[in-house]
Order: structure tokens, then C-alpha cells, then sequence
């Protein structure tokens, strides 16, 4: 039997998250995010939480952290009380702050080299403009694979180990942080006030690109 009208109806609304739900619908692993307006909304205020939460700018990796969790969470439909980002802060500042410092300077090292290097004031400009680009896609591509693997008992180091090797066994999923990385930055200099919800979506991007669907020797993993 063909799917009536109502029914394609309250289907769509379903998906969306804009209706009611459909109880005969099957709960997959990602129950939360099924409904693509509410999760977009919820995406909006991570990103309003982790702009708070990374106002002292080496906050920021703690910040990510608990976005990321926060976003895992909602989109297993568990607990996601914002008091729960809140402690999952606390808990990644011990660490995160180095971490955050580390990229800091790192970052503001290799802004001054591209301002430098377009004044003309060093020899090799544009190798120097281009590596100096490179160096802070990159740090910040390391930054968002540790924050997705932060957690309270292991610890930084154990998350930057991590993010480490999930970038270099899944170069796909590494592509994608750096697009994710390049958004950030595009956003931002576009217009200062975006780095709000690009800042929401850098979290549900640490979230998602791990548990996107891909092929490994013929198989599909989830």
C-alpha cells in the first residue's frame, strides 16, 4: 500500500523535529538526533555554552570538551542538563588550560610569522605565509580531535595521544576536521559574532565525524 499524504506528513515533521513522534519508529543508536531542528537548536546553545565556557581563550579545549559531551549526550537521549557541561568543564580545566596556553602561543607565534611574512619582512615570504597556515590548520585539527577524547579519568595527554592516532587512522575523518577547522576560521573573520554557532558546530562536528558510517576493507563500520 502506498504512504498517504497524513502519513509522509507527520513523517516529515518527525525527522525534522518539529512534530510529534512517531512511537512505531525504530530507536537507532543516535535516538537524539533524529529530530534535525531541535538538534540544530541544540547546537546553537553549545555553542553560546562553549563561547562562554572559552572566554579566558585557554579555556578553550575544556570548553570543546564539554560541548562534545554535552552534544553525545543529547544525541544518545541521556541526561544533557547544562549543569552537566558546567561540571565537565571543571573537570577538564586541570590540563585544558595547559593545553590551551600550548596552542595560544603556538598560534599567536605563527599569526605574527604570516603578518611578517606579507609586510615582505622575511626572506621566503610566501613559503613562510603558506607553512605558518599549515601549522595553525593544524593545531587547531589536534585540539578538536583531543577534546573528542577527553575524558575525566584518562586525562589530556591521554586525549591528545588518542586524537593523534584517530587522526592518522581515519584520514578521511582527519579531512574533515580540518574543513571543520577552516569553517571556523572562515566564520569568524567573516564576521566576529559567527564564531558563536561555528563554534556550536565545530562540537557536534568532533561528535559526528567518529561515528559517521565509512568502508574499511569492503565492510561498512558504524
Amino acid at each position: 500500500m502506498g504512504i498517504s499524504r497524513e502519513e509522509r506528513a507527520a513523517r516529515r515533521l518527525d525527522r525534522d523535529g518539529i512534530g510529534p513522534v512517531l512511537h512505531d519508529r525504530p530507536v537507532g543508536a543516535w535516538p537524539g538526533a533524529v529530530g534535525g531542528f531541535a538538534l540544530w537548536g541544540e547546537v546553537l546553545l553549545t555553542g553560546i555554552m562553549v563561547t562562554i565556557a572559552s572566554l579566558g581563550i585557554v579555556t578553550l579545549p575544556a570548553a570543546l570538551a564539554a560541548g562534545s559531551r554535552h552534544l553525545t549526550r543529547y544525541a544518545r537521549s541521556e541526561s544533557s542538563r547544562w549543569a552537566e557541561f558546567w561540571a565537565d568543564v571543571r573537570a577538564a580545566l586541570p590540563g585544558g588550560i595547559g593545553i590551551g596556553a600550548v596552542s595560544a602561543v603556538l598560534g599567536t607565534v605563527l599569526a605574527v610569522d604570516i603578518s611578517l611574512a606579507r609586510a615582505g619582512m622575511l626572506p621566503a615570504a610566501a613559503a613562510i605565509e603558506a607553512v605558518s597556515w599549515l601549522g595553525l590548520v593544524a593545531t587547531g585539527t589536534v585540539l578538536l580531535a583531543a577534546a573528542g577524547q577527553w575524558d575525566q579519568h584518562a586525562g589530556w595527554r591521554a586525549a591528545v595521544m588518542r586524537g593523534l592516532s584517530q587522526l592518522r587512522g581515519d584520514i578521511g575523518g582527519a579531512a574533515y576536521l580540518v574543513v571543520t577547522v577552516a569553517f571556523v576560521g572562515v566564520c569568524t573573520w567573516a564576521l566576529p559574532a559567527l564564531l558563536v554557532p561555528a563554534l556550536g558546530c565545530a562540537a557536534i562536528a568532533i561528535v559526528a565525524i567518529p561515528a559517521r558510517p565509512r568502508r574499511h576493507h569492503g565492510e561498512d563500520l558504524a
